[in-house]
Formats: C-alpha cells, structure tokens, sequence
C-alpha cells in the first residue's frame, strides 16, 4: 500500500478549487445568457412559453455525446437538468401539475424532466392534471401512460378525447417497488396496501412471500405510504423517495417481479412543438364504418414508410363498438414522409387528431444507470 503524499494532495486540492471556481463561473454566465434568451423572446404569456422541451432534448443529446466519463451518462443528464432548471427559474418558476400526493413515481418523473427548480403541484386525479393543463393553471402536467409489464394507462388516454392537450415530451423511468413498514418481520404484516398497477408488478413476489396478506388498492402508492405510517400490522409498496417523504423503513427492496420494470410518462402541454431531430408524434384516429377499416388506417404508414411504435383502441363514447386508435409513430408533422401519411388518413379516417410531435425520451448508454431516480430528489 502506497504511503500517503501531502505535497500530492494539496495540489489536487487546489485544482479542484481552481476548477470549482470555473465551474461556478460558467454557470454564472449561461445563467446571464438564458435571461438574454428571455429578453429576446420579448414579453410572453408565461413559463410555459419560454420553456422548450424540443430545444432541450437537443441539449440534452449533446451532453451524451461530449461525455466520455468517468460519470455517467444518467449521471451528466441530471447534472445539466439542474442547470437548465434553475437558469429557466430566475424570474418565474414552471408550474407543473402531476398525479400525487406528493412522494408518487410521477413525482419522480417530474424532478427527471424538469429539474428541481420547478413548482410541483400534486393533482388528485389524472383528470386534473389534464384539466390544469387546459386552463392553464399549470404550465405542463406529467402523467403515467404505460408501462412496460402492466400495459396502457387507459384513463390517461380516455381524457385525451374531450380535453385540449399536447403531448410536449415523454419520460421514461426505471420503477423499483419496495415493501415500507414499520413491522420488524413479514410475519406482522397482515395488509399491503398500493396502487392497483404496482400489486399487479409484484404479485409473485407477495404470492411467494405474503401469501396470506390482504391486498388494498389505493389511489397512488404514496397514499398508500400515508395509510400504513402508524400501522404496523399494514405495509405498503412505493418508491424510495415516499419512504423519505412518510418515514417509514423499506423492510424488503426491489420486490419488482421484472428487474427491466419501466415506466412511460407523457408531458403535457397547450402547443405543438418544432422538431428536435429525433421525434415520435401520437395521433388520434377514427376509421370509418365498413370492411378494412383499420387496414385503411395502417396502410398509408406501410406505403411512406413510417414505423409504427404503438396502437391501442379504446371506445369513443360516442356510440357502442365505436372506437378511436391511438397510433405512436417515429418523426415529426412536418416531416415529408409522415405528412404524406396524414394527408391520406385525411380522407381515409373520420377523424384524425394530432395529439404532439415531441422529443424521444433522452436516455444514457447505461441502461443500469436508470436505478437512482428510484432515490428521489437530490
């Protein structure tokens, strides 16, 4: 084992002060050269007309491709998020309306997005947040829309038919379940109380280990953190940061059924977005009646060659068997070839609707590295 080398020491020391001080100074100065941004822009409506998710993916791509470690990539994502976060905040904060209480997986995909220097406003239902987001009681609301084992978030897209939404970015984030208690041992536990998507990720590890336990679906996992916090018969199943927010001790870890366990979140906002470069746009559509009318759909897509992410049908409440499709595809409106695409479905469909062209969720190159945004805010 080397012996230690003060001379050594003291001079790295004084390189990292050295490059502190640059690093704050730096900061200074992007912070100075967003409110030029600003002040270019002129007077607008609020934060919401400033803050651009297109723009920022762009960013954000970039930072992926300068960094070369020893950080990585989710780690350098974030460091930039908060950058970008508090430089937009210097005279108004973003409102952002999410599905709470506080301490939600939604939650967490709001800090991934927009950083902390933001407002967070927990909503009771995703109606809410959509709601909010219409009247413009808030800047951008954050909902859940899939998952990657449990499926569609099927009220999140029932509220796209009557409420007047963009989809302005989408977040992906790795979810860890963990079993928060105040009981010593699983054999006190005679409740777990969740929300019904994260007993539905977990169910073999509580058939395997809490057999005999009553499963509770609630609200939202933090309401189920709330419910347990002086039961100690009683466990929930959330996330880090709702243990934090509530005080209650993860007995059990990562009791996820599926170690790829991901969840897809969709920004919503009131504008359609210019391109970022690398773009999906969600689109609404209703065939007409009659033989081969989802074929009719789906050809022009084969025909342009536009990939196709995603479909889901869900009824239009406007008559019985009467559904619209949700289709995902890659690229943007203003792309040729998907312009072409909805210039056929015009005459095609009965109704077509874009719901957003909006950046690709901006990902690292380590996959693992999505595990601390189960820690919550930093």
């Amino acid at each position: 084992m080397a012996e230690p080398d003060p001379g050594r020491l003291a001079e790295i020391r004084k390189r990292i002060d050295e490059l502190d001080a640059k690093i704050q100074a730096a900061i200074a100065e992007r912070a100075g050269l967003a409110l030029e941004v600003r002040a270019s822009k002129g007077e607008l409506g609020g934060g919401a007309d400033y803050y651009r998710p297109d723009r920022e993916a762009q960013v954000l791509r970039q930072v992926i491709e300068r960094n070369d470690g020893p950080l990585s990539d989710s780690v350098m994502l974030r460091l930039f998020r908060e950058i970008m976060s508090a430089c937009l905040a210097q005279q108004e904060p973003l409102k952002i309306a999410y599905l709470g209480p506080e301490g939600t997986f939604t939650q967490q995909a709001v800090y991934r997005q927009f950083g902390h220097s933001v407002q967070a406003i927990a909503a009771e239902s995703i109606e809410d947040v959509f709601l909010q987001v219409q009247s413009g009681e808030a800047d951008f609301g954050v909902v859940p829309v899939e998952n990657s084992t449990q499926g569609m978030v099927s009220h999140t897209l029932d509220m796209f038919l009557n409420v007047e939404v963009r989809i302005c970015a989408e977040v992906e984030l790795r979810i860890h379940q963990h079993l928060l208690t105040q009981s010593r041992s699983l054999g006190g536990i005679e409740t777990v109380y969740a929300h019904a998507q994260s007993l539905a990720q977990c169910k073999h590890w509580l058939k395997a280990h809490l057999p005999e336990a009553e499963l509770i679906a609630v609200s939202s996992n933090a309401e189920a953190a709330r419910r347990v916090r002086t039961r100690p018969e009683a466990a929930a199943i959330a996330g880090r940061h709702a243990a934090e927010v509530y005080g209650l001790p993860v007995l059990f870890g990562n009791i996820e059924d599926h170690v790829d366990n991901t969840t897809r979140f969709l920004v919503l906002g009131r504008d359609l977005l210019e391109p970022s470069g690398d773009d999906k746009t969600t689109l609404m559509v209703a065939g007409r009646d009659g033989p081969g009318a989802l074929l009719s759909l789906l050809e022009p897509l084969a025909r342009f060659g536009v990939n196709m992410n995603r479909i889901e049908s869900r009824p239009s409440r406007q008559g019985r068997w009467d559904y619209v499709f949700f289709i995902d595809v890659d690229g943007h409106v203003t792309d040729e070839r998907l312009s072409g695409v909805l210039n056929e479905l015009e005459g095609e469909a009965r109704m077509v609707k874009i719901l957003g062209s909006y950046p690709r969720a901006v990902l690292g190159r380590q996959p693992e590295a999505a595990r601390e945004e189960d820690t919550g805010p930093a």
